[in-house]
């Protein structure tokens, strides 16, 4: 799959909101958003915002799912697909399987920065499932499901470091994290509350169903 190598700030410039694509830093004044000659969209024309047209208005809540969650357009569209496959209201089955998938639930559990770092502690290894180690980012988490670390010295750190940088962080009711160990427990699942996102997720369903 393809990797996106450019500026994470010029998704949230795009979108017009803030995407928490780096973490801590998008709650100080670095962020672009943060700073109003900086909220135009990126690139030489960004000052032309015109009316969006309906198709336009529906790509653009697409487009806020895809890069919050980290996702390429193929990888989107097979979660829709198979959203589409449940019974239920479509929209908010596709959020919950977004919100289960493992790089979403180490950054849920503070045990990173950002769903950047969460995907890359899972890539080098650091992380275990039920006691065994997963490197696959998108691996989706059931109810009863333990996260927790390699029991090298480098990835206790790492993640303790997180939670001593954070103290005050909330995790959400879905989740029950222990930070001694640090370990955590799939012990419900995700509400449409619990998604952090100021998303119409009807018009994505829309716009995917075309």
């Amino acid at each position: 799959m393809g990797r996106y190598l450019g500026s994470s700030c010029k998704h949230c410039r795009r979108e017009g909101m803030k995407l928490m694509l780096k973490g801590g830093r998008c709650e100080t004044g670095k962020c672009a958003v943060e700073k109003r000659e900086r909220m135009m969209g990126p690139g030489m024309h960004g000052w032309r915002r015109g009316r969006s047209s309906d198709y336009g208005v529906r790509l653009r809540e697409k487009q806020k799912v895809k890069r919050y969650y980290g996702l390429g357009e193929k990888q989107f569209m097979r979660y829709f697909h198979k959203a589409e496959r449940v019974k239920g209201n479509t929209g908010q089955v596709l959020l919950e399987f977004l919100e289960r998938r493992l790089d979403n639930v180490v950054y849920k559990a503070n045990f990173a920065a950002s769903r950047k770092a969460a995907r890359q502690l899972i890539n080098h290894g650091h992380v275990c499932v039920n006691g065994r180690k997963v490197n696959i980012a998108d691996f989706t988490l059931k109810i009863g499901d333990k996260v927790g670390l390699k029991g090298s010295a480098k990835s206790l750190n790492v993640v303790k470091a997180q939670l001593s940088s954070n103290p005050n962080y909330v995790v959400q009711g879905w989740l029950q994290v222990d930070p001694d160990r640090p370990a955590a427990t799939v012990v419900g699942l995700p509400s449409r509350d619990d998604v952090q996102l100021v998303i119409e997720e009807h018009l994505v369903v829309e716009f995917c169903s075309r």
